[in-house]
């Protein structure tokens, strides 16, 4: 799974985490329907932005039933059944992160990335990306969308890189992914019927894609000097200060542009908010290390920001009181070693142990942690993670609209956003 918006599940409330979810599964479910099984390694966390703008788009009406279908069990979802979205912008979204992936998997071909160094290794994945370029453009075909202008900004990517040098605007190098990411974007408008937005959503987009690729060269900057691979950061010879600069000014442009799109209403917007105003906010703190956690001293800026970091001369927002202790586990069936052992082994075997939060211990029955629960994006230590949030100026309380479960809900958090 790969992506920049990796929202935390301690950030969102239950309503919220039900909706990104869906999207999420959606997205791999319409690439398994549409590409095969195969194809769903290309499920990533930005692709799913694109089947939330559709449906925030579109009048549900008495057809709200026709965005969700229920899916059977999944070991990533713990094997348990959940609504999952479904239609056109399920479909628009599978078919674009397809066309992406495969232009990433010939990038690492091209850099001979680990096992894509060797030759028979490389023909093989030269081949998929062939497969999946033929696929999305398929879909995309079927839904309007002409995904050549994904595969060409793909190919001006290696010419524009090839001359780039010290000198060089770093915009310059950002321009055909931003193009790319300005057209899906653009296209959630057509098929939600709404024509008057595709202009702040092709301007969200082109923001959009100039973070992704910003934010990648970011994280990667480090592993590339030790490498020797090409890095759009150090061939340009521009400064952290600056790009640091260039994605905050994303960012803004980003809920600018937002401020101009007609959503179908609030609540239908809600989740397109919370992505694109305050979690992509986050992906830069992140990238940056500037987004650690409040109570546990965070980390010093990488980009040279001031002694305010990304909160401003006004500090950071407040944060929400600890949560409650927890009452006393609640015990479950006990098990002896061999049974134990079993009920260990179907877990692990369907992504139980990993990704069900919380699961059985399969000896005494005490409710543990699921594995990939570790992983919190919103901090540094997430044994309080409720106390260092950053949660949108609202205190972690469900603003207007919501329910209370997230700091985002609702959202009157006076952004320069709208909403």
């Amino acid at each position: 799974m790969f992506g920049i918006i990796r929202p935390c599940r301690h950030r969102l409330s239950e309503s919220m985490r039900t909706e990104w979810m869906a999207h999420l599964c959606g997205l791999c479910l319409a690439l398994k329907g549409d590409h095969g099984q195969f194809a769903r390694i290309a499920t990533n966390y930005d692709g799913l932005v694109i089947s939330v703008l559709v449906e925030a788009q579109s009048s549900r009406g008495e057809d709200a039933g026709s965005w969700r279908r229920t899916a059977g069990p999944c070991p990533l979802r713990g094997m348990r059944s959940a609504p999952v979205a479904q239609g056109e912008g399920a479909r628009l979204a599978a078919s674009v992160s397809l066309v992406l992936a495969s232009a990433k998997m010939r990038d690492h071909v091209a850099d001979g990335d680990g096992l894509l160094a060797r030759r028979p290794v490389a023909a093989a994945a030269r081949r998929v990306a062939a497969t999946w370029d033929r696929a999305g453009a398929r879909t995309g075909s079927e839904l309007g969308f002409d995904t050549a202008v994904l595969v060409d900004a793909v190919e001006r990517q290696a010419g524009i890189e090839a001359l780039a040098g010290t000198g060089t605007s770093l915009l310059e190098v950002t321009e055909p992914t931003e193009t790319a990411t300005a057209a899906a974007f653009g296209h959630t408008a057509v098929l939600a019927g709404r024509p008057a937005n595709r202009a702040p959503l092709e301007e969200a987009g082109r923001l959009f894609g100039r973070l992704a690729h910003l934010l990648d060269a970011v994280e990667d900057l480090d592993e590339d000097a030790r490498t020797g691979a090409w890095n759009p950061i150090a061939a340009t010879g521009t400064e952290l200060t600056e790009v640091r600069r260039l994605c905050d000014d994303a960012v803004h442009g980003v809920r600018l542009a937002l401020r101009e799109v007609a959503f179908a209403s609030k609540a239908q917007g809600r989740l397109a908010h919370i992505l694109l105003a305050h979690e992509l906010e986050r992906s830069v703190d992140r990238a940056f290390a500037t987004g650690g956690c409040a109570t546990h001293g965070g980390h010093e800026p990488r980009g040279g920001q001031g002694p305010e970091g990304s909160y401003g001369p006004y500090g950071a927002p407040p944060m929400p009181p600890p949560p409650a202790p927890p009452g006393p586990p609640r015990g479950g069936r006990r098990r002896g070693l061999i049974a134990g052992c079993a009920v260990w082994t179907g877990l692990f075997c369907t992504g139980q142990v990993c990704c069900r939060d919380p699961y059985q211990d399969p000896w005494n029955g005490q409710p543990r942690e699921g594995w990939c629960a570790k992983f919190c994006d919103c901090c540094g230590d997430c044994a309080d993670c409720g106390q260092c949030c950053k949660c949108c100026g609202s205190s972690g309380e469900g603003g207007e609209g919501g329910d209370g479960g997230g700091c985002c809900d609702g959202c009157d958090c006076g952004c320069d956003c709208g909403c």
